[in-house]
Parts: C-alpha cells; structure tokens; sequence
C-alpha cells in the first residue's frame, strides 16, 4: 500500500497486466509517474487531490510500444504530397497536380505513399509524371520505400540516362532500350535523393510531434526508431529527438538504433560509439545499430535462398554474410544491440547465424538482437529464435492478402515458399520471443490494426479469405507482443506490464476487446493514452 495517497487512480474496469499468468486486477494505483499499487480496494489509495478514472467496464492495458516505427520521417511525410490513400492511377496524377499547384516555389516537388498494385508490374513510368509536372523535378517515394518514381526533369537532374550503371545495391529500372523508366530501386535511390533540399530543424521537430500525437492516438507510449542516421534522403532523427527533449515536448519514451553504413565495414565502429555517446540524454537511448541486410520481396531484392521464379536472381543481401558475422560478434562485444531488417529467407538465415556467431564468440549477452520484418522464414531457421534469444519483431498488417501480395509476391514466390510468410504461430508455438511494430509510415501506426491480424489475419472489415491461417496467434499473445514483447527488445524493463514500480505507461481502450468476437478485434480504439502518469491523449 503507498504510504500517501495517489495522484492518479484507474478502477471500475478490468486491467490486463500483461505478465506470465495473464492475470486481471480491478484497479490500479499511480504516484509520482509510476504504478503505486495494482488491484484491492482503490479506496485504500484515494485522497482529496486523486485523480479517478472510472473505466466504465473499459480495459485498461499498459501502454503499447512499437519495436519499428520512422516516427520523424513519417510525421515529415504527412506535411508533403501523400499517396497513401490513393489506389488509382488518375488519382496518383490528381494528388500529385493539386500538390504542385498549392506549392508553386518548391524546386523540388515530393512525396511517397504509392501502392506498386496500382501500377502494371508494380511500375510506374516517368511519362505519367511528366503530364501533370514537367517543368519541376518530382521524387514519389513508393509506400514500402524500397523505391522511388520520378519524372523526367529529375531522372535530368540527378544525371541519370541509359549509360548510368546500376549501383552494387539497387537497380535503374529500364525499358526495352535500356532508358531509364523513372523507378530506382534500393540503392539507386540515393542518385536522386542526396540532391533533394534538406529539411530544417523546425520541418524535423514540427514531424516528430505531428508523429507523437499521432501514435499517441492510438495508445503507444514508446518507440524504437530503426533509423538514427541519414538515409535515403530522410533526414536523421536524432536532431528532432534533440530538439523537443531540450524544449520538454518529448513525452514519449524512445529508444534509437544507429544505421550501419553498409559503404563501410568495421571502421566505423568508432564513429557508432562516439554516437551513442553523444545522444546520452537527447530523448533517444541509441543503444541499437540498424543492419539492413536486403530489400523487399515485391521487386525482387528480399535475399532468398533459392531464385525468385522470374529468373535467376535471389535477390540481395546488401552485406556480405561471412563479414556480416564478424560485424555482429564486434558489436556485440562492445554493447550494441542489433536490429536487423530480414524479410528473405537467406537474409534471416545470415542474420541468426551472425547472432550465433556472437554467441560463440561472447558468451550469452543482455543485447537483446532482434529481427524485424521476417517475411519468408525457412523452417528449419525457425526455432533458432528461441536457441539463439533472437526476438523475432513482426509487422502483423503485412500478413494479409492484398493485391500487392497476391500479384506480385506470391506468383514470384511459388506455393511452397508463400507459406512460409509471416510465420508468427511457428515462432510463438517454438518458443521464441515475439515483439510487433508498425514500421510506420510503410503501413498504419495504429497496434489495434495490427494486433487485429495477428489473430485474423485478415484487414478488419475486409471480406478475404485469411493468409495462411494457421499462423494466427491468439489476442493475449499479440499483446503481448505490442507491449512486454517490444518493451524487451527496447530495453524499457520497467515498463509493458502492469506492475508496482513500473511507469505508468498505460492506455484505455473504448472497449474490452476479449468480450467480443475476434473479428471485432479491430473496431477497438484507445480512448485514453498515459505516459508517467500524465494524460498525452484523449479522445
């Protein structure tokens, strides 16, 4: 019992602590930002000054936590020209002119969101930009980011033509000829994006708190962002991170992972450890370092273990897997926690085995490695998860049938290797630990949506047959995922579950979710976010 009386007090509705038993309390005490007592007579924890909240039969949950989010870039995005919501041709073409004409003085006109289904093959031409801009250079970020489209005036501009060789990560899409088409693929996208005008220190600050409404909305108290760097254009967070932590408008709790430059190999460690040092009290713990090891399925760069069945290509793996291991035992050694991007099965399998290298060489550390995305897992790499410790981090609102999925994954893939995607019951049922996140802006921050499909798998609200059903995992389970499973690998131990002593990161939702039909999981929203105690949302 505290020895004062609360600030804050939750009771008349059940909370779902999230720990081992899955066990239900029916009130929860808060002092001094932190859970103060968890179940019995909340009258016992009451003053004159107590705050209650009546839940009303509402569930009371800790707060989520996204394992995967580009919080700053996604909030930069939703200021400039977003295709996120268009699923058309002409209606790509009217954004993109309406855009244009209500920024006449940008020099360079962008944007990203676009569906490759939208487009024959998944391909847009630089033709279909030049009818509606032709006198700006344009650059269309696709929605996974693997790509990017453009109009003629900025293929001109980036000095890219038919002699342009591809790069050693990425691919110049062409035609028939050998010109370019106006889609760069991976690493190619760099010709075009180190040109673009770099955004400014209030344009940063103004996206990460456009961002931290935004998942506040939808209950996540705490993030990691995978990307503290510069990448692809987007600029790197770490300064916005900086900014509203000085300012006190950081409410959320952030924990960052460095990009591995895959230019360079262990030369840069000192440069990762001068950083991580630097960022010490900026509002993003960067005790993580970002290996991207491949691209995406849909064009063909996910590092497979056997040929795509287009050809003979595999796909990439963007850092030799034999160097891969010696970098993920050295940083290892030296505190890193590592943060894979794996969607192919090659590429989880060098990723683990580079873990289990590390393993080798240093004995069993508390970094707490994890592999995000795992969209084609092997088998047999399967309960390496758990032998490995490796937390497998998964974006649930992937593992659906969409066109992008039905046209230009699994006809590429072939039966035997499609059902192998996502596979979050195969690695829960193994053993291993499973963290969720969003890796916003590429689909919906909103872990209801995804906790939805974890056990649907299906969109809520869509009438599709379920992806692979036997891959479901139940609702406690996902979760669990988005709560004790991301707290883990964002190394916030005393937060994602309901328990005396932690913060009191916690969201109320407008309903309890398992009172209903699953199929209803996803109507459920957050009505209340806190974090520390402190109210950040509201609806």
């Amino acid at each position: 019992m505290p020895s004062r009386p609360a600030d804050l007090v939750f009771t008349g509705g059940p909370v779902h602590t999230v720990d081992a038993a899955r066990s239900r309390a029916g009130s929860v005490a808060v002092t001094d930002g932190r859970i103060s007592a968890v179940g019995g007579d909340p009258r016992g924890s009451t003053g004159p000054r107590t705050e209650v909240v009546d839940l009303r039969g509402r569930l009371l949950l800790p707060g989520f936590q996204d394992a995967h989010v580009h919080a700053v870039g996604a909030g930069i995005e939703l200021g400039r020209c977003d295709l996120t919501d268009v699923t058309t041709v002409a209606g790509c073409l009217d954004r993109v002119r309406f855009h244009a004409a209500a920024h006449p003085r940008l020099e360079w006109l962008t944007g990203s969101g676009w569906s490759m289904e939208t487009f024959a093959g998944g391909l847009p031409d630089r033709r279909l930009l030049d009818s509606v801009v032709a006198d700006r250079p344009v650059v269309l970020v696709n929605r996974d980011h693997h790509g990017a489209w453009l109009n003629s005036r900025a293929l001109d501009r980036a000095g890219i033509t038919a002699t342009t060789p591809d790069p050693p990560d990425g691919r110049i899409e062409r035609d028939a000829g050998g010109v370019p088409t106006g889609v760069l693929q991976e690493g190619a996208m760099d010709l075009v994006t180190r040109l673009l005008p770099a955004s400014t220190e209030a344009d940063e600050l103004t996206g990460l708190l456009r961002a931290q409404r935004l998942l506040h909305s939808f209950g996540v108290t705490a993030w990691q962002d995978p990307l503290l760097g510069e990448y692809g254009g987007m600029p790197d967070p770490a300064r916005a991170y900086a900014a509203a932590t000085a300012r006190g408008l950081l409410t959320a709790r952030v924990t960052g992972a460095l990009w591995w430059d895959r230019a360079r190999g262990a030369d840069q460690l000192a440069d990762l450890l001068m950083r991580r040092e630097s960022l010490r009290g900026k509002g993003v713990h960067a005790r993580s370092v970002k290996i991207m090891q491949d691209g995406v399925a849909e064009n063909r760069t996910a590092a497979m273990l056997h040929p795509y069945l287009c050809g003979d290509h595999s796909g990439l793996s963007f850092v030799d897997p034999v160097a891969l291991r010696g970098h993920v035992t050295m940083l290892d050694a030296h505190g890193f926690q590592v943060h894979f991007h794996a969607l192919g099965d090659r590429a989880v399998r060098e990723a683990l085995d580079a873990v289990e290298a590390a393993r080798a060489a240093n004995g069993w550390t508390d970094h707490r490695h994890h592999l995000a995305h795992l969209q084609v897992v092997h088998p047999a790499d399967v309960p390496r998860f758990r032998r490995l410790g490796a937390t497998a981090t998964i974006q649930p609102l992937w593992a659906v049938h969409e066109p992008q999925m039905d046209e230009l994954t699994i006809p590429f893939l072939g039966p035997e290797r499609a059902a192998w995607q996502y596979p979050f019951g195969a690695l829960l049922r193994s053993g291993a630990t499973l963290a969720a996140g969003s890796d916003w802006p590429v689909s919906s921050p909103d872990p209801l949506q995804g906790i939805h499909v974890a056990v649907n798998r299906v969109p809520y609200g869509e009438d599709v047959p379920a992806f692979y059903p036997d891959q479901r995992i139940d609702l406690g389970a996902a979760i669990a995922a988005y709560t004790a499973g991301s707290a883990y690998v964002n190394h916030l131990d005393d937060t994602g579950t309901i328990r005396v002593g932690h913060h009191a990161d916690l969201v109320v939702l407008d309903r309890d979710p398992f009172d209903g039909p699953v199929s209803e999981i996803g109507a459920a929203k957050a009505a209340m976010t806190f974090t520390g105690g402190r109210c950040v949302h509201e609806a």
